[in-house]
């Protein structure tokens, strides 16, 4: 008796050291699914996540959790994606800075955004505002690079170093030739608190923090970095003022790579899906980004072709994180 159960003991060790088999993905999704995102509760990234996350849920039939982990700018948690089973059940919603500007600035950044990632597609486009105090001396680029000229010392804050917001400061300087200080800020809110509080008169910001603050004329938008974005369709882009900037800034959603293509289709035809419902549109255009479904292999392939650009912007402006 003693040695069928010491038999059975070690039958059951030995199975439960095997490796879990894969789903058949087929079957895919069978329990709820995790959506890590690299944002603060609260933050237009966990809105935008939460937003699909729910949608995305009604219709793969399975609810679809939310873990915020923040940290290094977002790259933290992107890592954690990166290195979670390539099973379908992990998923997260990156921006420009974990996918595209990372790479740009941290010359030992802990995963390739290109081979450690499943692109299931692009969630849309958003544009980043300058902006500035009610009283600032200029009203467009124009007024700006006129100021600029007369020897004005100009600084502006943005929301970090290697941020979306300094880089898009960055191609206006490069494009128009001024020269203008720069004064990171740890995270969005403080910055938007100092511009309102007028302690800092320029700044650049995303465009969920800038919209209201811009409807309500509590601050003034200069230019919208990117394209003419629908939430503020007054103010005009950096190409319509005559600095040329034809890159899109986006948002698309990754899984691990390695993923099994059936598992990628699903999940991608649900993101398409949910970007089709109108009150998904509506609450994205209200945070300031124009809904639009890119394929996840195109997404891919014009990530690869903006590091390589922003790489150059980075080397010319002299930005790198250590």
């Amino acid at each position: 008796m003693k040695l069928r159960t010491i038999t059975l003991s070690l039958f059951a060790l030995w199975f439960t050291a095997l490796p879990a088999r894969a789903e058949d993905p087929a079957a895919y999704p069978s329990h709820r699914i995790r959506m890590l995102l690299p944002y603060a509760a609260g933050g237009g990234g966990d809105v935008v996540g939460r937003l699909l996350a729910d949608r995305m849920g009604k219709t793969l039939g399975q609810s679809i959790y939310i873990e915020n982990h923040t940290g290094a700018a977002g790259t933290l948690g992107t890592q954690m994606v990166a290195t979670s089973a390539n099973d379908g059940y992990t998923i997260t919603v990156g921006g420009m800075t974990t996918h595209v500007l990372a790479p740009a600035i941290y010359p030992k950044l802990p995963y390739d955004p290109i081979k450690d990632f499943t692109t299931i597609g692009r969630v849309g486009t958003s544009s980043i505002m300058l902006v500035a105090t009610k009283n600032f001396a200029a009203n467009d680029i124009k007024g700006l690079v006129a100021l600029a000229k007369k020897g004005e010392p100009i600084q502006y804050g943005s929301w970090g170093v290697g941020s979306t917001g300094q880089f898009c400061a960055e191609i206006l300087m490069q494009q128009t030739g001024i020269k203008m200080d720069h004064v990171p800020f740890n995270g969005i809110a403080k910055l938007a608190g100092d511009l309102l509080g007028g302690h800092i008169s320029l700044a650049t910001l995303d465009m969920a923090t800038a919209t209201p603050l811009v409807k309500d004329g509590s601050i003034k938008a200069l230019a919208a970095c990117g394209e003419r974005s629908p939430s503020l369709s007054d103010v005009a882009s950096y190409g319509e003022q005559g600095v040329p900037f034809d890159r899109s800034l986006s948002w698309a959603m990754y899984a691990p790579a390695g993923l099994a293509p059936p598992i990628a289709q699903k999940l991608s035809a649900a993101l398409k899906e949910a970007l089709g419902d109108e009150v998904v549109k509506q609450k994205l255009l209200a945070l300031g980004i124009t809904p639009q479904f890119v394929p996840g292999d195109e997404q891919r392939d014009l990530n690869a072709r903006d590091i390589a650009a922003w790489k150059q912007v980075a080397k010319d402006a002299g930005i790198e994180v250590k």
